[in-house]
C-alpha cells in the first residue's frame, strides 16, 4: 500500500507528496503485448519490406518504423501521464472540434488517399491518420459529457440527444473516407458506455437497432461494402478473387494447428496473404504460434480489459465519474477493436479494416494506444491518491 505525506504549499494550502504506485500488472501486460507486436511485425513484414531478400537492413524496415513510433508513443504517454485529468475534462469540447476538423480535412482535397481511402493528412515528414486521433478524443468527449449530464442520461431520452447527434456527424465523416470499421467501433463504444452508465437496456436496444439499420442501409448503398458482406458469408465461392484475402487468412490459421509452424516460418505471409503485417497479422500469429499462442494472446487481452475495468470501477466507487468513464471507454475501445480484428481474421465478422491493438503495424495506432494506456494509468494514479487521503482536483 502506498502512503501520502502532507507538505505545506504556500499557494494552495495543504498539498501532498505521494508515493502512489501504478498498476504494474497492467503495465506488464501491455509490455508483453507490445513486445509480441514488435516480434510479429518483424516476422510478418520481412517479405513485404524486401521482396528480393538482398538487403538485410531493408528486411526490418517496418520493424524499425514501428520502433520509432513506439518511442514517440512513450514520450507522448509520459506527457499524458503527467497531465491531471481535470485538464482533459476542461478541454473536451476543443478536442471534439479538433476531431471534426481533422475528419473534414481528410475528405477534402488536402487529404491523402491510400488504397482507395482518404484517411490521411500529409504533414510532409509524417502521415497523420485522423481516425486514430478521433478514437482517442471522442472517448474523452463522451466521458466528460456523461459525467456532466449523468442524471439526464439515465432518466430521459433528451439526455442522449447530444452524444447521438455528435456521434452521427463523426460517423458520417468517417463513412465518407470511407472508414466503416471505425464508425462501427465508435458507435459500439458509445452504446457500451451508456450501458455501463446505467441506461435502461431497452433504450440501448432501441438506439442500437437504429444504428444497425442505418449502417446496413449505408452498406447496401455501397457496392464494395455489399461485396465484402457477401464474401464474408461464403468466401470459398470465389477464393481467387473477392474471397482471396479471407480464404488465405483461414488457410494460415488452419496451418498453425496446436503449436504453430514456428516463429518466422509462416508461408502465407510470403505474398499470399494481403495486409499480413497490418489487418491480418493475427492470421500470421496463428500460423506461426498455433492455437496455444492464440489462446495466450486472447488471455492477455482479457486480463488487460479486466485490469482497466477494475481501475474504472474504483474511480466510479469514489464518485469520480469522468476518470471512470474515461477508463471504461478506453477499455471498451481496445477490447472491441481486438475482438473485431480477430473476428474478421477468423471469418466470424465481415472485413472492417481495423488493426489489432499493440500487435499490428501502424505508427498512428501505436502512438494513440500508448497515450490511451497512459491516461488509464493516470486514472489509477489519481485513484491511489484519493485512497491515500489526497484531494484530486475535479
Amino acid at each position: 500500500m502506498s502512503h501520502a505525506m502532507p507538505i505545506r504549499n504556500s499557494n494552495h494550502g495543504l498539498a501532498y507528496q505521494s508515493e502512489a504506485q501504478y498498476d504494474w500488472w497492467l503495465i506488464g501486460c501491455v509490455a508483453i503485448l507490445i513486445g509480441l507486436g514488435l516480434v510479429m511485425v518483424a516476422s510478418a513484414s520481412i517479405s513485404i519490406a524486401d521482396p528480393l531478400g538482398k538487403e538485410e537492413g531493408a528486411r526490418l524496415y517496418y520493424f524499425w518504423r514501428q520502433m520509432v513510433a513506439l518511442g514517440i508513443g512513450l514520450i507522448a504517454g509520459v506527457i499524458a501521464l503527467k497531465t491531471p485529468l481535470v485538464v482533459l475534462k476542461q478541454f473536451r469540447y476543443l478536442f471534439l472540434l479538433v476531431t471534426l476538423v481533422l475528419l473534414a480535412i481528410v475528405i477534402s482535397p488536402l487529404g491523402k488517399e491510400v488504397n482507395g481511402a482518404a484517411r490521411w493528412v500529409d504533414l510532409g515528414v509524417y502521415d497523420l491518420q485522423a481516425s486514430e486521433i478521433a478514437k482517442l478524443l471522442v472517448i474523452i468527449y463522451l466521458a466528460g459529457y456523461m459525467e456532466t449530464h449523468l442524471v439526464q442520461v439515465r432518466t430521459s431520452f433528451a439526455g442522449l440527444y447530444n452524444p447521438i447527434i455528435v456521434m452521427t456527424i463523426i460517423c458520417g465523416l468517417l463513412l465518407m473516407e470511407p472508414d466503416f470499421g471505425t464508425s462501427v467501433l465508435l458507435f459500439s463504444c458509445m452504446l457500451g458506455l451508456l450501458f455501463i452508465a446505467g441506461i435502461p437496456l431497452l433504450r440501448i436496444i432501441v438506439w442500437g437497432s437504429i444504428a444497425v439499420m442505418a449502417l446496413a442501409a449505408v452498406a447496401m448503398m455501397s457496392p464494395y461494402r455489399m461485396q465484402r458482406l457477401l464474401t464474408f458469408m461464403d468466401p470459398w465461392s470465389d477464393p481467387y478473387n473477392t474471397g482471396f484475402q479471407l480464404t488465405q487468412a483461414l488457410i494460415a490459421i488452419g496451418r498453425g494447428e496446436w503449436f504453430g509452424v514456428g516463429l518466422g516460418s509462416s508461408v502465407q505471409k510470403l505474398f499470399y496473404l494481403p495486409e499480413a503485417h497490418t489487418d491480418f497479422i493475427f492470421s500470421v500469429f496463428a500460423e506461426e504460434l498455433g492455437l496455444f499462442g492464440c489462446l495466450t494472446l486472447i488471455a492477455l487481452f482479457t486480463f488487460f480489459i479486466w485490469r482497466v475495468f477494475c481501475i474504472a470501477a474504483q474511480a466510479e466507487r469514489g464518485g469520480r465519474y469522468f476518470p471512470a468513464y474515461l477508463a471504461y471507454g478506453f477499455g471498451l475501445l481496445i477490447g472491441m477493436q481486438a475482438f473485431f480484428n480477430m473476428g474478421v481474421n477468423m471469418g466470424a465478422l465481415p472485413t472492417k479494416g481495423l488493426t489489432l491493438p499493440f500487435i499490428s503495424y501502424g505508427g498512428n495506432s501505436l502512438i494513440m494506444m500508448c497515450i490511451a494506456i497512459a491516461l488509464i494509468l493516470r486514472v489509477d494514479y489519481e485513484n491511489r491518491l484519493e485512497f491515500d487521503g489526497e484531494e484530486v482536483e475535479e
